[in-house]
């Protein structure tokens, strides 16, 4: 991995390979044969995992511990649906009890957050965050001697013990717990203040993985714009090819208005692709998608990959959802709002802000005008080509990211028609003044 970080350049994820088989010695009968992660700073990280159908599990819950290196103390957290138990495995009694827990869908998963610093314990739905967490607790003792022995037990947990049934799939490792919220807006370190970093209100370009800043580096130049000095009116092109009853725009979006699913004009919304496909990204790693007003995508994800979001030209506003549900879009709720405008910058890891709705809000004026780029991570082998999304009946659908025009072909052509319908104008003028 090419990740830079203080903890011994240790990779901010891991892929979990298949397990090792867990140590017998010292355990009761019940747990021998179960599997094994180990974590990669002893007393924190964060586990991400699946459960397929959890309410057809044998015995109707799933156990998951964290052990100490010599399998004598740690944590364990039982989980059902809709019941979560934690407990210090050395005293056998709950720490806690709680109505929260394993969901009905099948596209859910989940995360546990260890943090022997903050004494945490954490368990979330869907992507691993704060706006995601439905259940916390923080051992306390009743002194601080206490409480520094309660860091020194966290520091000792090592390994992970997972369920050995089928439906149980461990998915990840993150190094680093879950401690704040990750701001949505980027910002060049260059242009970043003590204020930023205090108030937690922008994400320094230098935090994002190697090849999210490189993807960064790429579009957020000065001249990385849309009105350049080749074309000043390319923006009032476009808005006027699709106003325009004759434009390529107004003409194109009709015809891609049952692209996902029934017929609706307003689900939808234009690709321009920069470049070609060269392996490291699901499509054309850079694309300018175009929003009239009242426009948007059906709640998608990006296929794991990370991936630069920059506005060029109006808002858009992006909402968040933490999985991507199975039902109906009112299945999964969001958990964050927000709202980009020109310039502004966000950004996709492959753990991170994957799953999102579009829209360029009914209100608008102008049409939004955005460049997107994606690339795969460097130990990516999967490369999963499609963006999942949720379909008009409830389905995930699959969607090849594809091209509706070249950027170069689609500038000359709003160009071409902006020139008619400035000569129109003229036209017209001279007309009135005969």
């Amino acid at each position: 991995m090419s990740y830079s970080n203080s903890q011994k350049n240790l990779p901010r994820a891991i892929s979990l390979l298949p397990p090792v088989e867990f140590a017998t010695q010292g355990l009761d009968h019940e747990e021998s044969g179960a599997k094994t992660y180990v974590l990669p700073i002893h007393g924190q990280g964060v586990f991400l995992f699946s459960v397929i159908e959890p309410s057809n599990l044998e015995g109707e819950t799933v156990s998951i511990s964290f052990w100490d290196t010599f399998y004598k103390d740690g944590l364990r957290f039982t989980l059902g649906v809709g019941t979560l138990e934690l407990s210090r495995i050395s005293e056998g009694t709950p720490l806690a009890t709680v109505n929260t827990g394993l969901v009905q869908n099948k596209n859910a998963f989940y995360w546990i957050s260890l943090d022997a610093h903050q004494r945490a314990i954490k368990f979330g739905v869907g992507e691993a965050r704060l706006e995601t967490m439905s259940f916390q607790y923080v051992l306390e003792g009743k002194t601080t001697d206490e409480n520094h022995e309660l860091v020194r037990f966290l520091e000792k947990l090592t390994t992970i013990k997972t369920p050995s049934v089928d439906s149980f799939k461990p998915i990840k490792l993150l190094r680093d717990p879950i401690v704040q919220s990750s701001p949505l807006r980027v910002k060049n370190t260059e242009e970043l203040t003590m204020g930023d970093i205090a108030n937690n209100s922008f994400l320094p370009k230098s935090n994002l993985s190697t090849i999210a800043q490189k993807l960064y580096d790429n579009v957020a130049g000065k001249r990385f714009v849309l009105d350049d000095e080749s074309f000043p009116q390319f923006s009032q092109a476009i808005e006027y090819s699709i106003a325009n009853p004759n434009g390529w725009c107004n003409a194109t979006l009709i015809k891609k208005s049952g692209e996902f699913g029934e017929k609706n004009l307003n689900k939808t919304y234009l690709r321009i692709t920069l470049g070609v496909n060269s392996g490291e990204s699901p499509g054309v790693p850079y694309v300018m998608e175009i929003w009239p007003p009242g426009h948007y995508s059906p709640i998608h994800n990006h296929a794991g990959a990370n991936a630069i979001i920059r506005v060029l030209h109006g808002a858009i506003s992006v909402k968040l959802f933490p999985f991507l549900g199975t039902d109906d879009e009112e299945s999964v709720a969001g958990f964050a709002v927000a709202t980009f405008s020109k310039d502004d910058i966000t950004w996709i890891s492959p753990e991170m802000n994957q799953i999102h709705q579009l829209k360029n809000l009914d209100g608008n004026v102008e049409t939004c005008i955005t460049i997107q780029c994606y690339m795969y991570d460097a130990e990516d082998q999967t490369h999963y080509d499609y963006f999942d999304y949720l379909g008009t009946k409830g389905n995930t659908e699959h969607y090849e990211p594809d091209s509706d025009a070249d950027f170069v072909w689609f500038k000359a052509q709003m160009k071409s028609e902006w020139e008619a319908h400035l000569k129109q104008q003229e036209e017209q003028f001279l007309k009135s003044n005969l």
